[in-house]
């Protein structure tokens, strides 16, 4: 385990928390968890933005060292301590990288909440359309994710192989968030036998939104005990 004080600014529902979250559980790294209320725009605040110019969670604080955007943080993590989620050759790591970039790339900034919530507000639209909107960006980029890994067929337990990598942080994170806006999931068969692997280690479960501070005393698990998946 890294030596240091880590802290953490968090919200229990943001996907690229959730990502860097299970890292740290996976790595053993103890942190101070500080929640950021997106839904209340405490992260447009001038307090977060002297942390985070962009205004986006999460950041990760490392003895004073800023770090921000989950996947450098991650591999940050990766530089400091073990196990490691960016492994192999030059190819496995290409390819871990790869599939973490379709979601944390091409999904993730044109489904996130700040997107949304232009969509609803500045263009006007509905609930409906809004919901429309997020099903058809996540829908496409879940399926060309499922293709690569049916075409390359390097998968095992988990996305490359039968060790966790970073790619299967950005995979569970997106798929509670496809599980959260009920998109069917029946053309994504290896993402899901992926995700429920995933589920069944305890660094996974530590790291659900259910299981963070700020999230509501009521929030209903998406998945049942022990990491199995309610479809």
């Amino acid at each position: 385990m890294s030596a240091g004080r880590f802290t953490l600014y968090t919200y229990f529902r943001s996907s690229t928390a959730y990502r860097v979250r299970i890292a740290l559980a996976m790595k053993g790294i103890v942190y101070d968890a500080v929640p950021v209320n997106l839904l209340k725009g405490e992260q447009g605040g001038t307090v977060y933005r002297d942390i985070n110019p962009q205004g986006r969670v999460p950041s990760l604080i490392h003895d004073g060292q800023v770090l921000t955007q989950s996947l450098a943080i991650m591999e940050y993590l990766d530089d400091i301590a073990p196990p490691y989620l960016v492994k192999g050759d030059a190819a496995e790591k290409a390819y871990i990288r790869r599939l973490s970039q379709m979601i944390a790339c091409d999904i993730h900034p044109v489904t996130n909440l700040n997107v949304l919530q232009y969509v609803t507000g500045t263009l006007g639209a509905d609930e409906a359309a809004k919901t429309k909107w997020y099903a058809d960006f996540a829908s496409a980029g879940m399926a060309a994710f499922e293709a690569v890994l049916k075409a390359e067929e390097r998968s095992g337990q988990y996305c490359c192989g039968d060790s966790v990598s970073m790619a299967d942080l950005c995979l569970v994170a997106q798929m509670y968030n496809m599980r959260r806006f009920n998109l069917p999931l029946d053309g994504l068969p290896l993402s899901r036998a992926i995700e429920e692997n995933c589920l069944r280690l305890p660094a996974f479960q530590a790291a659900a939104p259910e299981m963070q501070p700020d999230a509501p005393a009521d929030l209903a698990p998406i998945r049942g005990p022990h990491g199995i998946v309610k479809n």
